[in-house]
């Protein structure tokens, strides 16, 4: 499992500090639910996933009413707290697997939010899926119960990798249930992962190609990372199996760039990839934005205001905090403002939207001959810059980090 950061213990009461009022009007609001079950545990996975073997079945029947508590805890603790109430910019329930839960356990969890706090007109409601979990049935019901949007995890369309990634779907699946959503009215992405051991460039490329095929509205493509503690950490370590190169790693950016954007895909962020700005994931946004989000779930993280807290991770622990009219985070962290500013340069820097130079300067950050340097590299694109605005050129955001610490100083 992933190790949270150390911070000082969260109050059992949810309240946020004062510090999170200032200009929270000014920022949108939104809910994460985070569904730790999963079939399978993937190898590479650290999320916060459980399977049936680890945990039983006792919090999964039941899981749906003790996170409805935690809306509930979460509207008295933010009233308490004198936040604005605001109506949701969007919803994303991610895992785990969420659709390991029937398709009426989703719709009653949605309708708890949008009773509790409200839904903007224009909220991007979204569930991860995995292609074998759901349905036509299945999908019709998520479409009629509130969800505009649904994010399937492809990975890979080459069966070899497929094994190696430890996902059980069969790669003819994926096809099948985005057409199902796209039939339903449903917004629709498949997520990809490059550079598992034993992928070569030309299966990357035949995934590539079949994820345009299906034509979604939105591609994510991730560069695997080999996390410390997964299995795949232990695989590579014995030397089982043989984590790709950098340099594959980089091929495999470039391919992407090549063949998404010749499909009409414009990319927005770093991984991601939509076919218009309509289509982008307003959740994932909201994230690069540092706006406000309340998780939900064991395990989940929330920001509000500049506090960034945690839930305890495990499913029963969880269930007990909430059933006991306590708060479920484990720790929390105040994030001062100098803290803050350097996240909002790393976060900002990766969308296409960019980032604002006299606010850099006036941070003390993007000296004069750095973007001159960064400009001359092709890592940062010069009209832009010229006209106030840091954006990252297709090279930059290969070497999106870099370009960071650049900015930074």
């Amino acid at each position: 499992m992933p190790q949270f950061p150390k911070g000082e213990k969260a109050p059992v009461d949810g309240l946020i500090p004062e510090s999170a009022l200032v200009d929270a009007e000014q920022r949108t609001f939104h809910a994460y639910v985070h569904v730790p079950y999963c079939q399978v545990k993937c190898g590479y996975c650290d999320f916060n996933t459980y399977t049936a073997d680890e945990i039983g079945t006792s919090t999964q029947g039941t899981f749906a009413q003790t996170l409805i508590k935690e809306i509930g805890f979460a509207e008295v603790a933010l009233e308490q707290s004198k936040l604005p109430k605001r109506k949701l910019k969007s919803i994303f329930l991610g895992g785990g697997t969420p659709t390991m839960l029937p398709a009426s356990d989703l719709i009653a969890m949605l309708e708890k939010l949008k009773s509790t706090f409200g839904v903007l007109p224009d909220a991007d409601i979204t569930t991860e899926a995995n292609p074998d979990s759901v349905d036509e049935q299945y999908i019709n019901d998520l479409k009629a119960g509130g969800f505009n949007r649904i994010s399937f995890g492809m990975q890979s369309a080459v069966p070899h990798v497929l094994k190696v990634l430890e996902r059980t779907h069969e790669p003819e699946n994926v096809g099948k249930v985005v057409g199902f959503a796209k039939a339903a009215g449903l917004a629709t992405s498949v997520d990809l992962i490059y550079g598992a051991p034993g992928e070569s460039l030309e299966d990357w490329k035949e995934t590539l190609e079949a994820a345009i095929a299906l034509d979604t509205d939105h591609i994510s493509s991730y560069s695997l990372i080999v996390e410390p503690g997964t299995k795949l950490a232990r695989q590579v370590k014995s030397g089982e199996v043989q984590a790709p190169s950098d340099d594959l790693h980089a091929d495999m950016y470039e391919l992407t760039e090549q063949l998404l954007s010749n499909a009409g895909f414009i990319n927005y962020e770093v991984s991601n990839w939509s076919k218009s700005v309509e289509e982008r994931s307003g959740h994932n946004m909201a994230y690069w934005k540092s706006m406000d989000w309340w998780g939900f779930g064991p395990g989940a993280h929330s920001h509000v205001g500049g506090v960034r807290w945690w839930n305890v991770k495990n499913p029963a622990a969880y269930g007990d905090r909430i059933n006991a009219g306590l708060s479920p985070a484990l720790e929390r962290e105040l994030i001062d403002q100098e803290n803050r500013d350097i996240e909002r340069v790393m976060l900002e820097a990766r969308i296409s939207d960019g980032i604002s130079l006299e606010w850099m300067k006036s941070k003390g950050f993007a000296e004069p001959q750095v973007i001159a340097g960064l400009i001359g590299d092709q890592l940062v694109d010069a009209k832009n810059a010229l006209g106030g605005v840091i954006t990252l050129t297709a090279k930059g955001r290969l070497l999106a980090d870099f370009v960071v610490l650049k900015l930074l100083g």
